[in-house]
């Protein structure tokens, strides 16, 4: 867990030892003392993290897993005794995608940071204040885009604009399309529910 977003990475269990990252561990006891001396990993999306916080395990979110391209540990000395969850159910992403502008159609590149019903964007990671916060309660559609001259493109389509933004690779791009569209199926959801109520 991040500090406004999750990432997801795989734990491989090959019968007798678990692997995570680029590190092998006999025991899942060894796998927790990993954890608890907060790894710092990096994905294919460039961006390092240090795990420090546990994420619950029975949280409702898409499954989009990264790949560890970086890894090494940050403390020493720590048990698992050390390991306690404390967030809710984020279901968050953020990164760096190359926004169109909405009067003159070029293109910037700039951090989006996913969170609740916002998409927020800034002028860059360091950035504390967002250049615009979008609410996805107001987003009618998620789409790959077609029509731009670049690829790995996507647009959010709102009432009064469609936003069009790009990312790196068609793996980030999807991942971007796939987590937005759950969290307007979720929004929905919510929806219906507090309808059904009334």
């Amino acid at each position: 867990r991040g500090k406004d977003s999750v990432k997801h990475f795989h734990i491989e269990h090959t019968g007798t030892s678990f692997k995570f990252g680029f590190n092998e561990f006999s025991s899942l006891k060894e796998l927790v003392m990993h954890f608890a001396n907060q790894p710092l990993i990096g994905s294919e999306t460039g961006t390092l993290i240090v795990l420090k916080h546990p994420y619950p395990r029975e949280v409702e979110e898409p499954s989009i897993y990264e790949s560890v391209r970086v890894h090494t540990a940050m403390q020493t000395g720590r048990t698992e005794s050390d390991l306690v969850p404390n967030a809710p159910s984020l279901g968050t992403k953020e990164g760096y995608l190359i926004k169109q502008g909405k009067i003159v159609k070029n293109w910037k590149t700039r951090w989006f940071t996913l969170h609740r019903n916002e998409l927020k964007y800034f002028k860059d990671q360091t950035a504390t204040e967002p250049i615009r916060a979008l609410d996805l309660t107001e987003c009618s559609a998620v789409q790959f885009d077609y029509s731009q001259e670049r690829v790995n493109c996507f647009c959010l389509v709102f009432p009064l604009r469609t936003y069009y933004l790009c990312a790196k690779t068609g793996i980030e791009a999807d991942e971007w399309i796939k987590i937005l569209r759950w969290k307007l199926s979720q929004i929905r959801k919510q929806l219906e529910q507090h309808n059904t109520t009334l």
